[in-house]
This record gives structure tokens, C-alpha cells and sequence, in this order.
């Protein structure tokens, strides 16, 4: 197949289960039928909501517990730092790179 754009070969790849076609001078990113499906039906699996946890038992030694009140280690600056916390990389990132 040609690149709609550029009239080279694309290059065929598998990534994760799904066929991409790349164009290798403009870097287009064309894909196969039903293949952007597969992203899409990965992608809302990936941000559905976790399955709700129980609650933790409440202490039972309640205020009289010795760590009550004190300050966590973090710090002065908290626990994020200056530009917040760590991100984790989506598999969506992966399939392209």
C-alpha cells in the first residue's frame, strides 16, 4: 500500500495486537479496519474505575495510638515536590513509540 500523502511504501508493524501502517518520510500513521476498535475498546478498559476496596478496620487503640498527630517524612515541600507527581505512562504511548 501507498502512503495517501507521500506515494511511498508504507511500512507494515505490530504493536500489542494491533497492525499499524507508517509512512516512513512523513510519519503518517495509517490503520487496517477495525484496528482503531481495538484501541478504543483498550483504551476504556484501561480507564474504567478500579473494583471498590473494603475499608480498612479502624484502629483500635484510636487516639492512644503513639503516631497519632505527628507529621509525615516528607519534608518541608510535601510529597509531590515542584511539578507534582509521577505519571504513569499510558500502553497507548508504547504503541507508537
Amino acid at each position: 500500500m501507498l502512503c495517501p500523502v507521500c506515494k511511498v511504501p508504507l511500512t507494515m508493524s505490530e504493536r500489542q495486537g494491533v497492525e499499524i501502517d507508517y509512512c516512513s518520510d512523513c510519519r503518517g500513521v495509517w490503520l487496517d479496519r477495525g484496528e482503531l476498535d481495538k484501541i478504543i475498546e483498550r483504551s476504556a478498559a484501561e480507564m474504567a474505575p478500579p473494583p471498590p476496596q473494603s475499608t480498612p478496620e479502624p484502629d483500635p487503640r484510636g487516639y492512644d495510638n503513639d503516631d497519632y498527630g505527628r507529621r509525615g517524612g516528607y519534608g518541608k515541600h510535601g510529597g509531590q515536590g515542584k511539578h507534582g507527581g509521577y505519571r504513569r505512562k499510558s500502553w497507548l504511548h508504547d504503541l507508537f513509540d
